[in-house]
């Protein structure tokens, strides 16, 4: 718990508040990391296992989304450093790639306890040091997985789906207080996003051909992706927009699938789905 009185801090023009970010050792919260910071944020990243400072001046800290004590006291910290906390940034997550058949219920519940109850976790710490300051934003990031189906990607676009549906509905419920939450939702991007996935734990042989083909489908949309600084910089804007949306896209493909999604027939989205994940009609 916070002890002591709560001090309010008064920020120029050039300096933007306090903001705190997840998963911000490499790839997109990395490079959101870095763009907040010289957007004038005071920023803190963080890690599941100690890293240096960034050079141009990112303060890394340590903490597993996961567990309860760990994301307590590191938000305990960044506020005896800082004294607030104006922006946070849920990044951190993992993917998973299989059929929905092929993941325990064990191996789904990891995937959700990284990207949904993490956000939950770093969420229900950060609202009251928000709500005593009287403003606040959280910026949740999503996926394009999360507005469409995804084969062999299921319980992975399950989460996403579920930060959609977390994020509005709690905007609403705390919109009165001065903060706003919203998502960005980035499309294919040039990550190691690899490096964070898992395969299905029991992998069944009626499966193999079609998941291989998805693997293979995975690798090319990151390798011809776009760079992480797209999704950085749409961060960016969704912090410090004065009357923020209620989401942003990030990237060119994530655009294209929230149109089709939005405007066009479902058997077309069905047909053109299928077609793009190289599975028959």
């Amino acid at each position: 718990m916070f002890h002591g009185k709560w001090k309010a801090k008064r920020m120029s023009k050039t300096e933007r508040g306090v903001a705190l970010v997840t998963g911000a050792s490499s790839g997109i919260g990395l490079a959101t990391a870095r763009a907040l910071r010289r957007d004038g944020y005071q920023v803190f990243g963080t890690s599941r296992k100690p890293v240096a400072d960034t050079a141009d001046g990112v303060t890394m800290l340590v903490c597993d989304v996961t567990d309860d004590a760990s994301v307590q006291n590191l938000v305990e910290e960044v506020v005896r450093r800082a004294e607030r906390i104006d922006l946070l940034v849920n990044n951190a997550g993992i993917g998973l790639l299989g059929g929905a058949e092929e993941s325990s219920v064990a191996q789904a519940k990891a995937l959700f306890d990284v990207n949904v109850y993490g956000v939950l976790r770093l969420t229900n710490a950060v609202l009251p040091i928000m709500r005593r300051q009287g403003r606040g934003r959280i910026v949740n990031l999503g996926s394009l997985l999360g507005l469409i189906p995804a084969p062999f990607n299921a319980l992975y676009s399950s989460s996403k789906h579920a930060i959609e549906g977390y994020s509005e509905s709690l905007d609403h419920e705390v919109r009165t207080q001065g903060i706003r939450v919203v998502v960005v939702e980035p499309g294919g991007i040039r990550t190691s996003f690899e490096d964070n996935l898992t395969r299905a734990d029991r992998p069944l042989p009626a499966y193999d051909a079609a998941r291989a083909g998805a693997e293979t489908l995975m690798r090319e949309v990151i390798d011809t992706g776009d760079a992480p600084e797209i999704v950085a910089n749409m961060v960016v804007k969704a912090a410090n927009a004065a009357v923020p949306k209620r989401r942003y896209t990030a990237g060119k493909l994530a655009g294209q699938v929230r149109f089709i999604r939005r405007f066009l027939p479902e058997s077309f989205v069905d047909r053109s789905l299928r077609s793009y994940n190289r599975l028959p009609a």
